[in-house]
């Protein structure tokens, strides 16, 4: 790695940034320098969260750490051409535990070329571990991997980058049945889906609301806030989580009518007997009086039907979101 005199990282550190300069920060207006500010903290906080998810997948499997030694290493062939989950770690001097600088799942570009950029001084990225290698911030790099099927690749897009969209539902019709109503453009096309259910946790209503509604030097006044919060449900709601029960494969059929299949089910022949996915959509079709059925969701994205036989996509399913699907054997 070559050396760069100190005019030259700040340069680069400048480069690297791209820190808007006192000027440039008066001539945007305060409104609008408010929403970027908003919108780069929900972005790196996103990107946060999708790195989290990585390692947690990384650690998941147990991978032991690679001391970089030449970039040189990552032309050999068993990892020219492979898609990967992978990790660059680091250590100091002064703690021999490794940590991780960054985690990206390389689904578009092959691994070898994805790690030669990060160790290779000319890309912004191997600069960033070039200048702090150099100025013993760190004392050794690291890298660990996990080879990944393009379906696999795919699963894990359609955890981390696609949205869940809710199954409406009818009106009881027959005395307490409702139907779903599946939303339109759902492709007809093989690919993945899951179906997953909302979970409301519910919680004791904390101890300042019930004491605002007895202040004592509120006596004789009616506060609309303090009568409202009495009238209402004695529990807070924390935000809702949507659970994963089951990763679909629209192999031989279509994604459009793999999932009509499920939620299209007769439920007037609905047996207790039936198990799996099929039967837990059913049930919750039956309500009783006054009742709505759980949510339900799901989330899909195509993938070529000659891909979709490779990999383990459940168990790649599982270690992504830490827990087993309910309705997958």
């Amino acid at each position: 790695m070559e050396d760069y005199s100190q005019e030259d990282w700040g340069n680069h550190s400048q480069d690297l940034h791209g820190y808007p300069t006192d000027q440039e920060l008066d001539e945007i207006p305060v409104t609008k320098r408010t929403l970027k500010i908003k919108q780069e903290s929900s972005e790196e906080a996103q990107k946060r969260d999708i790195m989290q998810n990585i390692v947690q997948i990384l650690e998941s499997v147990q991978l032991k750490w690679e001391l970089f030694q030449s970039w040189t290493d990552f032309s050999r062939l068993h990892l020219s051409n492979k898609l990967a989950i992978f990790g660059i770690g680091y250590n100091t001097r002064w703690k021999e535990d490794i940590r991780y600088h960054y985690a990206e799942i390389s689904s578009q570009v092959p691994l070898g070329k994805r790690l030669r950029e990060y160790f290779n001084s000319e890309k912004p990225e191997g600069r960033i571990i070039m200048t702090r290698v150099q100025k013993m911030n760190w004392k050794n790099v690291y890298y660990k991997f996990l080879e990944i099927t393009i379906s696999e690749a795919r699963c894990l897009e359609l955890h981390m980058e696609i949205d869940w969209i809710p199954i409406a539902h009818s009106k009881p019709t027959g005395g307490n049945v409702v139907q779903y109503l599946l939303p339109g453009g759902i492709p007809k096309s093989p690919g993945l889906y899951a179906i997953g259910y909302e979970e409301c946790i519910e919680r004791p209503l904390s101890p300042h609301v019930e004491q605002r509604s007895l202040d004592p030097g509120k006596e004789g006044r009616v506060d609309l806030e303090t009568l409202s919060a009495q009238t209402s449900l004695q529990v807070e709601i924390e935000p809702t989580r949507i659970t994963y029960c089951y990763l679909g494969i629209a192999e031989v059929r279509t994604l459009q009518q793999c999932l009509f299949l499920h939620f299209q089910a007769n439920t007037k022949t609905f047996s207790k007997d039936w198990v799996g996915i099929n039967g837990f959509l059913s049930q919750n079709c039956i309500v009783d009086p006054g009742v709505s059925p759980k949510s339900i969701y799901i989330k899909f994205v195509e993938v070529e039907r000659d891909f979709l036989s490779a990999g383990s996509l459940v168990e790649c399913l599982e270690k992504a979101i830490g827990y087993p699907l309910k309705f997958n054997n």
